[in-house]
This record gives structure tokens, C-alpha cells and sequence, in this order.
């Protein structure tokens, strides 16, 4: 594999949510602008895991920066949508400052855990065939974009921008529990779900990140740092990567590798901007890190 063939991961210092976003974004606008040609149906998935609590939602600012990265190459219609693994939408869109840019954006707002669904395959704990519900607007949308933050997890490692999709998009906080089948089933799960929907573009803004136990509970790390992709497997490595964990220990990047469904080793990745040395800032797993690597 050539570096010209290798998927592209932009890494920039950040010095803020706008402003670190908007900078890595702009090492692949030339590629989204291509991406986004006949596209009708934009999805922006932020990540409210919790609906009160900053740190573990995905700022305003961030996403107000994809968003004026997008209308650049793409006048139609998008939509902001989200299911919250607890609470109310309507309370994170108030308490996160998210109204005025869906008034000027003119987005559509759609509450993911009150969607219409599809069913789609996956294990339970003893790796036995379930079905999984998943939002029919975010299976069906056209162009699917991952707003995440980097966080610590009490059963994954790390969530990055692929679980913000596949868990946000699982409908009600019933399917979001039912994923949690034990450390080996839910990575096999994250990676089934993704293969059939993965982002076209993430952006992952590590202004502020959490460490310890998250991904609602821990503790603030100012990482300053952003990153942008249309290879989202490759992108959640190179962060992982910064946060202190070896992507491979990942279960879902390890199948998704393993697969063939993106690149996980980072030898096969190419990173612009700054260097995963130069942004690196090791996190305090969760708790349970040790137990999770039992993924195997």
C-alpha cells in the first residue's frame, strides 16, 4: 500500500470546540465536497449520553463547525438527530445551547429513540441471533456525519465515533440496554451494526475529553485537540491512539480491521496535520479497563 492509497486522518492542536473542528475539517473538505455531490439526505449525529452534563455531549461549537463546513458544498435539507441513553431530547438541545443553530441552519430535529426502525442482526451474551432495532431516518439518510467526543468506557475502552452511531441510533433506552451483552458480544455488536451503516464523515472533538469513568461519570482532560476523517475506523484508531490505548485492544476496531471494513493499524494509516506523538495524552482508563480487554 502506497501512502496515497492509505486513508487520511487530520490531527490538529485546538483552541476550541469551533475552531479545532473547523481546522481539521478543512484537510478533507476537498474529499467531503466530492462525497456530498447528489446527496439530499444529511444526517449530523451528536453524542448526548447524558442530557445535562457538558462533558459528555458533544459541544455546540463543534458541530456549528461541520455544519458551516457542509453548507459550503450542500444546500439541501439536514437533519440534527440523536436518541439520549437517558433524558429527554428536547432537555440536551435546551441545555447544551443547540437552538439557535437549528434555527439557523434550518435544521430538522429528529429524536432517534422515537424513530421508526429496522431490524438488523446481532449476538446476544451467548452469541446467539437477536435482532437489533435501529432509526429508519438514520439507516436511510444518504450522508451520515458522527459528531463525537473522546471519551473513557466502562465496557469498550473507548468511545469514539463509530459507538456514537451505532448505540445512538439503537431506538429506546431498552435497545441501547439490550447491545450490552458482556465485553465479547457488544464489540462483535458495535462492528456488525457499523458495517451497515458507517459514518461518512466523523469529526471528533478532543477540546475537552474524559478520562476515568466515562462515558458519563468521569473526569475533564484538556487534550486540545481535534480530528477529522471520512475513514472512520482509521480515525477512532489515531485518537485512541492519543487517548494512551492501543487501537487493536479495541474489540470492534480489531473485528473492523480484521474484516476488512477500514483500517485499524495505524502503519496503514497516513495522519496530517500534527503528529499522534505531538498531541498524545495518555487517559486513566475506566475502572474495569482490565476486564474489558476480555473481549478475546
Amino acid at each position: 500500500m502506497t501512502s496515497s492509497d492509505k486513508p487520511v486522518v487530520a490531527l490538529e492542536k485546538s483552541q476550541g470546540h469551533f475552531e479545532g473542528t473547523l481546522k481539521a475539517l478543512k484537510h478533507v473538505e476537498d474529499k467531503i465536497a466530492i462525497d456530498l455531490e447528489g446527496k439530499r439526505r444529511v444526517l449530523i449525529k451528536p453524542n448526548f449520553v447524558s442530557t445535562s452534563r457538558q462533558l459528555a455531549a458533544t459541544h455546540v461549537d463543534s458541530v456549528k463547525a461541520i455544519l458551516q463546513t457542509i453548507s459550503r458544498h450542500y444546500d439541501g435539507e439536514m437533519t440534527l438527530g440523536e436518541g439520549p441513553a437517558s433524558g429527554n431530547l428536547e432537555d440536551a438541545i435546551k441545555n447544551f445551547g443547540y437552538e439557535p443553530l437549528i434555527k439557523e441552519y434550518g435544521l430538522k430535529l429528529v429524536d432517534l429513540n422515537k424513530d421508526r426502525h429496522v431490524e438488523l442482526d446481532g449476538l446476544n451474551s451467548k452469541l446467539e441471533p437477536i435482532k437489533f432495532k435501529v432509526s429508519k431516518t438514520l439507516h436511510d439518510c444518504d450522508y451520515l456525519v458522527s459528531a463525537a467526543v473522546p471519551k473513557t468506557h466502562d465496557t469498550v475502552i473507548a468511545t469514539l465515533s463509530i459507538k456514537n452511531i451505532v448505540v445512538g441510533s439503537l431506538v429506546s433506552a431498552s435497545e441501547k440496554q439490550k447491545i450490552h451483552q458482556g465485553y465479547k458480544a457488544i464489540n462483535i455488536n458495535i462492528a456488525r451494526l457499523s458495517q451497515r451503516r458507517m459514518p461518512d464523515l466523523a469529526a471528533v472533538d478532543g477540546f475537552v475529553g474524559m478520562e476515568g469513568e466515562g462515558p458519563e461519570d468521569g473526569d475533564p482532560v484538556p487534550l486540545r485537540v481535534s480530528s477529522a476523517s471520512v475513514y472512520p475506523v482509521s480515525l477512532d484508531s489515531v485518537m485512541a491512539k492519543v487517548m494512551g490505548f492501543e487501537p487493536l485492544d479495541i474489540g470492534y476496531l480489531h473485528h473492523l480491521d480484521e474484516w476488512g471494513v477500514g483500517v485499524a493499524k495505524l502503519s496503514g494509516v497516513t495522519v496530517v496535520g500534527k503528529t499522534i506523538a505531538e498531541v498524545t495524552r495518555k487517559f486513566k482508563p475506566h475502572s474495569t479497563y482490565r476486564d474489558q480487554l476480555n473481549w478475546r
